[in-house]
Order: C-alpha cells, then structure tokens, then sequence
C-alpha cells in the first residue's frame, strides 16, 4: 500500500534590501523641485503629492504674479529640501552615493539654469516694455509682450505681470483710439465719451502718462474733420467735458483752435441745405463763445443771411393757399420779412390776394413775383356799392315802365401791410369808378331793372383807384 510523501517546505524569500540613501543626493534631487530625492528613496507617493504641491504654487504664481507667491514657491522649495535631507537620514545616516549625487546634480543644475535664464530673459522683455510704454510707443509695447510665454510667467512671475499691465493698458488704449477715430468720423458721442474713459482709466494707471498722451495727441490732431458739422459735434462735446484735472484737460486747446472755423463752416453748410434754424444756431454760438475771434463778421453776416431765410419761408407759408374768394392765412396774421424795402416813396411792388376780378388789371410793375421782390401785400376783399355817381331812368320797351336806376362806384375792402414789418399800413376802402348810365341795360323779362348798379370800370380806373397805395 502506497503511502502520501511530504516534503520539506522552503524558506520564504529574505526581504529586499532598504534602498541605499544619500542624504545630499536625496536634498539635491528635491532642489529640483520634481520629486528625485523622494524616488531615490523610493517614495513614489511623497513625490507624487509633492510635485501635485509644486504644481499648484506654480499655477498660483503664474495666475497672480506677485512676489509673495515667489517667496511661497521658495519656502516651499527649501522645505522640500530640507525633508528629503532629514528623510535619507541627514549628518547621521545614509551612505555617499557618487552615481545619485550626479544625477541629482545634473537635474537640479539644468533646472534651476533652465528657471535663471528664463528669469533673466522675462526681465529683459520688462525692461524693453517698460521702456517703450515711457516712449509712449505702444506698438513696442505690444511688441514685446508677444515673446513672453509660460517658461517665461514661471521663472520670472513679477515681471510678466508687469509687461502683462503694460500690454493690457496698450490694447485698451487701441480700443479707446478705435472709438475715438470712429467718433471722428461719425460724430457718435456715445464713443467719444468710452474713447475718453477708456484714457481716464488708463491715465490712473502708474507710468502710463506718455501712452494715454500719445494716444490723445494722435485724437486732437485729425481735428478738424473733413465735415465742418461733425467737427462742431465733436468740440461741442469736448468743450461740456467736465475737467479732471489731467493731461485729458489738454483737449480744450483743440476746441479754441478749430471749433470757430468749424462752427462758421457748419453753418454755411446748412445754409445751402436750407436748414435755416440750425445755421443760425451755429453762427450764434460763434458769437457767444468766441466773441474776439476773427471770423465774428462773417458769423454776424450769417446770421443776418439766415434769420432772413427764416423770414422769408414763414412768409411764403401764410401766404400759401389763397385764391380768388379765399385769402391767405397772411391777411389775419402778418409776418415780418426784414430783406424786403421799406414802404415810401416811388412804385411799392406789391402782392395781391383777393377779388383777381380788379387786381389782375393793375399794371405788371404793381406786381412782385415773389415775397423775396414785394414791398406790400395787399389783402382785398368782396367788393360792394360805394359811392353813387350818376342816377338813370329806364324804359321798360315791352310794358313802357320806368325805373330809376342809380350806378355806384365798386367798393372794396383793402388791408395793406408792409412786408418789411409786417405792420398794417393802409385799411379801409378803395373806390373804382367807371362808365355809368349806358344807353341800354338788360333784366330778366317783366321784371323792373336793380335800383342800384355799379359802374363799369376800365383798367385806368382801377389803377387810379389804388395808385395811392401803391405809387407814392
């Protein structure tokens, strides 16, 4: 019968020997900042949360950029060194490794060669920048931000913050130009107010003086605009600007200088565009704001020239819609036209409105074509019996009935209103005389002829009925 063989069991394998330690390649290989020293100790945990904390303070370093984060990333820096020194077992234990500390050397000399030479190479990109924002060259400054990159935020975090606000000012200050010259050329205040509070912004800023000036001086000179309106749109704005009491206060010097030519020019412009009302406005403010200014004669001429205009158009309005039964709106309520000739001596050429069947035979040099030639405008109304002239008896030729019949000169209501003023310079009746009694007057059949009948007027009687009036 077979019986179980059993064996003697092996001993279990002996425990792998403790890595070797070097304390000084350990603290040299943690200089590096990458968590060597701790895998040479074989702490693969330690380095991994050490290297997850030197992330996180390079990643707060390159965000705000101050130099506290630097003095934390340092602090941090010789903790790590200290813990790997003290961890390999520092003055008392470990052993020298020559092949550890030349690793350990190697890397963290790369390293920190690697952090100084970004170091440097960020401070010369601020010194470059900070130098072309005093030359007020913006271009340059935007220049040299575009060589900073990450290697450039890690080692040298204080000056890429600087040469970051520089770079920023410069493009807002391309924003606030941008509005501004879009201001320029569409006379929108909306952008002339951003474009200047942009600059406001910016000129708080320390070292930002020549920038903002240049941007400034760059605005005031493409003034005035090719459009003599929308320059007066810009100065009006400038001149209300409350004061800050900066260098943007320098804008004033450009509203003396070009806003009285501006203003002139504006107001011609809408002269020829009829716009009466607002190049008188124009012309006037020349004259209250720049009172010593030597383009006062023409500002005055200008404003004479359109307050006539003005005159003139309400004129031509009341006289609109008039026709022979109806007169204009004039007639009850009387404009001035102050470019029209005084009422006096000689032919006062007139405009006639009302009753066509009598006026319409006065003499052409009576007449004004227009408002901008008359003197008068003369308001005539329905006529009705004046004055009797001669009284006639009539035979009836088919019942031999007699009638008294008795002629009247035509009487008519007449306003005169001198159009200079429009002052009413003649009211009452004008009175036409004319043939009277002829040989033979009709009437319906059976019936007895009107008591009363006007007279029959020729052209040479109704021009000496209102020659007084008109030819003094």
């Amino acid at each position: 019968m077979d019986h179980p063989m059993f064996a003697v069991p092996e001993p279990p394998p002996p425990p792998p020997p403790p890595p070797v330690r070097d304390p000084l390649a350990v603290a040299l290989g943690n200089a590096s900042l990458l968590g060597i020293g701790y895998l040479m100790l074989g702490r693969r945990r330690t380095a991994v949360a050490a290297g997850a904390v030197t992330i996180a303070l390079v990643s707060v370093l390159v965000s705000v950029g101050r130099w506290w984060c630097e003095v934390v990333v340092l602090l941090w820096w010789a903790a790590v060194i200290a813990h790997g020194w003290r961890a390999a077992g520092g003055r008392t234990g470990g052993v020298a490794v020559r092949s550890q500390r030349i690793t350990a050397l190697a890397v963290t000399a790369l390293v920190l060669l690697a952090v100084g030479l970004l170091r440097f190479d960020a401070s010369r990109i601020e010194r470059r920048v900070a130098e072309a924002r005093e030359d007020g060259a913006c271009a340059r400054v935007l220049s040299g931000g575009e060589d900073v990159w990450f290697g450039h935020r890690v080692a040298g975090a204080p000056d890429v913050r600087r040469s970051d606000e520089a770079v920023d000012a410069c493009r807002r200050l391309r924003t606030a130009e941008a509005k501004l010259i879009a201001a320029l050329a569409t006379g929108d205040t909306g952008s002339l107010r951003t474009g200047f509070g942009t600059l406001a912004s910016v000129l708080a800023e320390p070292g930002q003086g020549r920038t903002v000036a240049t941007v400034l001086d760059r605005f005031l000179g493409r003034l005035p605009t090719q459009d003599a309106c929308r320059t007066v749109t810009v100065t009006d704005w400038l001149r209300l600007r409350p004061p800050t009491r900066n260098d943007l206060d320098r804008s004033a010097t450009a509203v003396a200088r070009t806003a009285p030519a501006a203003l002139v020019g504006c107001g011609d412009t809408l002269m020829k565009a009829d716009d009466w009302e607002g190049a008188r406005a124009r012309y006037q403010q020349l004259l209250d704001q720049f009172p010593q200014d030597g383009r006062t004669d023409a500002a005055k001429k200008g404003v004479r020239q359109a307050t006539l205009s003005i005159e003139l158009a309400n004129v031509r309005t009341l006289l609109e819609g008039a026709s022979d039964d109806e007169q204009p709106e004039y007639c009850e309520s009387p404009a001035k036209y102050s470019g029209a000739a005084r009422y006096g001596k000689g032919t006062n050429r007139a405009l006639y409105y009302g009753n066509d069947e009598y006026t319409d035979r006065l003499p052409g040099r009576w007449r004004a074509k227009d408002a901008a030639g008359a003197v008068l405008v003369v308001c005539v109304g329905e006529q009705k019996l004046g004055s009797a002239v001669q009284t006639c008896t009539y035979r009836a030729e088919r019942t031999g009935k007699l009638s008294q019949v008795t002629f009247h000169k035509v009487a008519l209501p007449v306003k005169a209103y001198e159009l200079r003023t429009g002052k009413l310079v003649s009211s009452g009746k004008v009175q036409i005389g004319g043939r009277s009694c002829p040989s033979v007057i009709r009437s319906p059949a059976f019936a007895s002829p009107d008591p009363d009948r006007y007279v029959k007027p020729s052209k040479g009687d109704v021009r000496a009925a209102f020659e007084s009036l008109i030819d003094r």
